[in-house]
């Protein structure tokens, strides 16, 4: 028994049936929008890499040790 629509042979379907288009629009409509942009993503890996480094020289040197480098980073600035 043949599906309505289905071919067989040298008859072969070149359109699509409305059904088929529906189908293909749908996934189309649905595919997953990108949530995070390449820029976004760059900054957060440099954000976490900052955070990583100053808690390794936390770590290293000790709070007190540690916040008069900072001290002493800040003073040299301004």
């Amino acid at each position: 028994m043949r599906r309505p629509g289905s071919t067989t042979g040298a008859r072969q379907c070149i359109a699509p049936t409305k059904s088929e288009e529906t189908y293909r629009l749908s996934e189309i409509a649905s595919a997953p929008a990108h949530r995070l942009s390449r820029p976004l993503v760059i900054i957060a890996a440099g954000l976490g890499m900052l955070l990583a480094g100053t808690l390794a020289l936390w770590a290293h040197y000790g709070s007190a040790v540690f916040y008069e480098t900072i001290l002493a980073g800040i003073a040299a600035c301004l």
